[in-house]
């Protein structure tokens, strides 16, 4: 069986020294008046804006008074849709340190998600939402909607880490009308960048993991350093490891920082930004057969002669993303502004058919290994812009925002044996490059939403909010080589959408609120809609898709218990799909997909610093056209934990299960994926070293996946010969030991 590569040995100079010489991490840390979770207004108190809700910087916890610290989700007294708040402590305790956020949003009700390769070790293959897939809701960062320019997916290695986040919220619903996003109605996962203290201080840390995982890195808060106030917060992070499936060794350096500038006593400026650079190699996933013959980590070898050998597998990825940030109130205005940029540039390599159906061969000779070259590339640029003001019984809100993004997108065959282009795909052709292409694509995409909506404060314990928002959405295509047909194209199409929605929120006491909510939701259309030889065709039968969504829920704390529950129902129209003619994609309007079900979660301190945690769903989702069920939506999710948190201590055991599923929707030759869990351990001790300038040391470890269960977890896809289906599995049993401290 092939062995793990050596791990990509070369740490950057600075932080293993720093790593060498304190032998110690840091927790992250955020502004010190943030708290984990929302307080319960008082029956009396002014209603609060939903977005509110949001506003959670992380902070270190080191004693659990009240369930708020220490539930790992939670539902927001202040919510007009159902939401899971992560909490702090568990996104400092539970998630590995090679983690990112699709490891906070998988203890969630109703979350599926998938990391073959071991936490952050590379992208998630699944991370689903009621059945709604990456691309069909949004991900916000600092409030910024990020996503992939042709299909408005998430690259979850590629951005923030673990160590700079300061929260995350699990929205599963559209939103009001202020929701910003091209994927609105599967919801959102909002994450929220780490903010500075106020106190300097430097916080160094480093961990040590299975398959050879290294992380070293370091907070460094500046404390407030002028007489205005100013403040920052800088992170440096490498990492590396071989990771858990054969040869798929990643390595990954980030820095993120934030400064918060006060201007009189009214206004902040906010800026910040982060560069990511992210090298690892890349499986597609094994065949039943590979995964017999070689192992359940099987995902790369060590054979040049081989499609499969991890040298010819591999991505090589930068990412930045930069903003500046108004918040200011004047004369009873309220004005936010966000203008941000951020970049993803994306070379890839793989072999042809790193699952052994393609024999080798190319234009240079019948043994060598024939390839593939590839590189994706976009800019986006934009700004959010929103005003608010009282107005008679509430306050009236609108704002826009405007996105541009750029996008080059190409694929070339190549000999990988003799490292040029190979010239297979169009022989004829004028020079090499058109002979090798299997793309060449430059696209744009404009997106602007103006939205207005009214919160009407009917009374001290009810609020009721009412909008519209406005989808202008624009796309541009200038392809000598287009996807999937090989020929040109130059062709532009603009679809919009008037989105309406309205909210209730009540509150029965200041322990017990409720809410309600219908809205209409939107996806802008994908670009794989333009793979094909003439999009007008499809024009005049493919519909944006829409929802409606329909969504009761209530939740209820006090300092002890805290527990939310919620039922909805969605109606999804002009689901598309695809069909083959005369080997070509075409694009139809597939009908719909009805999705309901119910969810619950809740936290009770039972007393002596332990706590028990509870979530689960039941869901649904089945195509119109056929009854079908829905790909990747499991028909139930649930997760029990056992929590001890107190003073120093913490210890906590959860398990988190996930129901069937199936790859594709359940055709009779469908497989379906059995119900599987998986159960984690972490502890941890803080204590006080008594050394000079070290206020403060822990220990902690991470032992994942306790009942090393491997099974198949998910569809991987399929390969190019034979479409014979490719799998990821559970990773095995693996562990995390973390030292941190805090210094000064």
């Amino acid at each position: 069986m092939p062995q793990s590569t050596p791990a990509l040995r070369h740490c950057a100079p600075a932080l293993l020294a720093l790593s060498i010489a304190l032998a110690v991490a840091a927790p992250v840390r955020a502004d010190d008046n943030a708290n984990g979770a929302p307080s319960a207004p008082a029956a009396d108190a002014a209603p609060a804006k939903p977005q509110d809700a949001k506003d959670l910087s992380a902070v270190q916890v080191n004693a659990a008074t009240t369930v708020n610290d220490v539930a790992p989700t939670q539902g927001s007294m202040l919510a007009i849709e159902p939401q899971s708040i992560v909490g702090s402590l568990y996104l400092q305790e539970n998630i590995a340190p090679t983690g990112d956020y699709t490891d906070a949003a998988a203890i969630s009700p109703s979350v599926y998600t998938v990391t073959p390769n071991g936490s952050g070790l590379m992208e998630s293959a699944v991370v689903s939402i009621r059945g709604f897939q990456d691309g069909q809701y949004n991900v916000t960062f600092d409030g910024i909607p990020w996503m992939d320019s042709n299909d408005f997916t998430h690259h979850s290695t590629s951005y923030f880490t673990n160590q700079q986040t300061g929260s995350v919220a699990v929205d599963r619903g559209p939103g009001t009308a202020s929701t910003l996003g091209n994927a609105t109605f599967g919801g959102t996962i909002t994450v929220d960048s780490i903010s500075p203290r106020k106190d300097f201080g430097i916080s160094p840390y480093f961990s040590l993991g299975s398959w050879a995982t290294t992380v070293e890195g370091a907070n460094i808060n500046t404390g407030s350093f002028t007489g205005s106030g100013t403040r920052a917060v800088v992170n440096v992070q490498n990492s590396e490891s071989d990771g858990y499936l054969t040869y798929a060794g990643q390595r990954r350096q980030s820095v993120f920082a934030k400064l918060v500038q006060p201007v009189g006593e009214n206004t902040t400026l906010t800026f910040a930004a982060m560069w990511n650079k992210l090298n690892q190699y890349v499986p597609f996933g094994a065949t039943k057969a590979q995964l017999a013959q070689f192992g359940n980590n099987y995902g790369l070898n060590n054979d040049p002669t081989s499609q499969a050998y991890y040298r010819y597998n591999q991505d090589k990825i930068n990412t930045n993303l930069g903003y500046i940030g108004l918040h200011s109130e004047l004369d009873g205005w309220k004005i936010d502004n966000k203008v941000y940029t951020y970049g993803y540039n994306h070379f890839g390599f793989n072999g042809e058919d790193p699952n052994g159906e393609t024999p080798n061969g190319t234009f240079y000779g019948p043994d060598n290994v024939p390839g593939q070259h590839m590189r994706n590339t976009n800019r986006s640029w934009g700004d959010i812009f929103r005003l608010a003001r009282d107005l008679g019984p509430g306050e009236v809100r609108t704002g826009i925002w405007y996105d541009h993004q750029d996008d080059i997108r190409w694929l070339y065959e190549f000999d990988d044996t003799t490292n040029q282009l190979n010239p297979v795909v169009n022989p004829g052709a004028s020079n090499l490059q058109l002979a090798s292409a299997d793309r060449r694509m430059n696209d744009t995409l404009v997106t602007i939403q103006p939205y207005l909506e009214y919160q009407w404060n009917i009374a001290d314990n009810a609020y009721f909010i009412g909008g519209v928002k406005y989808n202008d959405f624009k796309r541009d295509i200038n392809a000598p080589v287009n996807q999937k047909t090989g020929t040109p194209l130059n062709y532009s199409k603009k679809w919009t959408a008037t989105l309406p929605s309205a909210s209730f929120h009540y509150a029965f006491s200041q322990n017990w609120t409720a809410y309600a909510q219908w809205a209409k939701g939107y996806l802008a259309p994908n670009l794989n809609l333009f793979y094909v030889p003439n999009p007008a065709v499809s024009d005049s039968v493919v519909a944006p898709e829409k929802t409606t969504n329909i969504q009761l829920g209530t939740t209820w704390t006090n300092d002890r218990l805290t527990l939310s529950g919620d039922v909805y129902k969605i109606n999804f129209n002009n689901f598309v799909q695809k069909h083959n003619v005369a080997g070509i994609s075409e694009f139809y309007n597939g009908g719909g997909v009805h999705y309901k079900g119910i969810e619950l979660e809740g936290t009770y301190m039972l007393g002596a610093g332990f706590s028990i945690y509870a979530n689960g769903s039941l869901n649904r989702a089945i195509q119109t056209t056929d009854n079908a069920w829905n790909a990747n939506t499991p028909h139930k999710t649930a997760a029990l934990g056992l929590i001890y948190s107190n003073g120093p201590a913490y210890v906590s055991l959860v398990d988190k299960f996930v129901g069937k599923t199936y790859y594709t929707a359940n055709a009779e030759d469908d497989t379906p994926i059995g119900g599987y869990a998986i159960t984690n351990f972490t502890a941890s001790y803080r204590f006080d070293p008594h050394i000079a300038d070290v206020k403060d040391l822990k220990i902690g470890v991470q032992l994942n996946n306790i009942f090393d269960n491997t099974h198949i977890n998910a569809l991987a896809g399929t390969t190019g010969a034979d479409s014979t289906p490719l799998y990821f599995t559970i990773p095995a049993r693996n562990f995390n030991f973390t030292i941190t401290a805090d210094l000064f």
